[in-house]
Protein backbone atom coordinates (compact mmCIF):
# COMPACT_ATOMS: atom_id res chain seq x y z
CA UNK A 1 0.00 0.00 0.00
CA UNK A 2 1.03 3.40 -1.10
CA UNK A 3 1.15 6.36 1.16
CA UNK A 4 -1.48 8.05 -1.44
CA UNK A 5 -3.84 5.05 -1.59
CA UNK A 6 -6.95 5.57 1.00
CA UNK A 7 -7.26 3.37 4.04
CA UNK A 8 -11.25 2.28 3.18
CA UNK A 9 -13.30 3.46 0.36
CA UNK A 10 -16.89 3.44 0.11
CA UNK A 11 -18.29 1.06 -2.40
CA UNK A 12 -22.25 1.82 -2.03
CA UNK A 13 -23.95 4.69 -1.16
CA UNK A 14 -22.98 8.45 -0.67
CA UNK A 15 -22.43 8.76 2.96
CA UNK A 16 -22.15 12.45 4.62
CA UNK A 17 -19.49 13.92 5.97
CA UNK A 18 -21.08 13.15 9.73
CA UNK A 19 -21.19 9.80 8.91
CA UNK A 20 -17.67 9.06 7.46
CA UNK A 21 -16.48 10.69 10.29
CA UNK A 22 -17.90 8.22 12.28
CA UNK A 23 -16.96 5.58 10.50
CA UNK A 24 -13.08 6.68 11.67
CA UNK A 25 -13.84 7.33 14.61
CA UNK A 26 -15.28 3.97 15.49
CA UNK A 27 -12.37 2.39 13.54
CA UNK A 28 -9.56 4.13 15.47
CA UNK A 29 -11.06 3.23 18.57
CA UNK A 30 -11.77 -0.26 18.05
CA UNK A 31 -8.07 -0.85 16.59
CA UNK A 32 -6.21 0.64 19.91
CA UNK A 33 -5.46 -1.94 22.61
CA UNK A 34 -7.67 -2.18 25.31
CA UNK A 35 -6.41 -0.20 28.63
CA UNK A 36 -6.75 -1.89 31.88
CA UNK A 37 -9.39 -0.66 34.05
CA UNK A 38 -8.61 2.01 36.46
CA UNK A 39 -8.38 0.71 40.23
CA UNK A 40 -11.40 1.67 42.10
CA UNK A 41 -10.41 4.37 44.65
CA UNK A 42 -11.48 3.64 48.40
CA UNK A 43 -11.99 6.25 50.85
CA UNK A 44 -10.52 6.32 54.21
CA UNK A 45 -13.52 6.14 56.10
CA UNK A 46 -14.53 2.47 54.08
CA UNK A 47 -10.95 1.74 55.13
CA UNK A 48 -11.12 1.98 58.68
CA UNK A 49 -13.92 -0.17 58.48
CA UNK A 50 -11.74 -2.90 57.43
CA UNK A 51 -8.38 -3.39 59.05
CA UNK A 52 -5.37 -5.04 57.15
CA UNK A 53 -5.59 -8.40 57.29
CA UNK A 54 -8.71 -8.85 59.14
CA UNK A 55 -10.68 -10.97 56.24
CA UNK A 56 -14.38 -11.63 57.07
CA UNK A 57 -14.27 -15.32 58.10
CA UNK A 58 -17.49 -17.61 58.29
CA UNK A 59 -18.38 -19.53 61.47
CA UNK A 60 -20.70 -20.14 63.82
CA UNK A 61 -22.09 -16.87 65.01
CA UNK A 62 -20.05 -14.97 63.30
CA UNK A 63 -22.98 -12.80 61.92
CA UNK A 64 -23.00 -11.21 66.06
CA UNK A 65 -19.29 -10.80 66.76
CA UNK A 66 -19.72 -8.96 63.18
CA UNK A 67 -20.85 -5.73 64.91
CA UNK A 68 -18.63 -6.20 67.72
CA UNK A 69 -15.82 -3.94 68.23
CA UNK A 70 -12.63 -5.64 68.15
Amino acid sequence: MSAEEPLFRVVRGVPTAEELAALVGAIVVRSRPAAAPAPVATSAWARSGRPAGAAPTARPGGWRSAGLPR
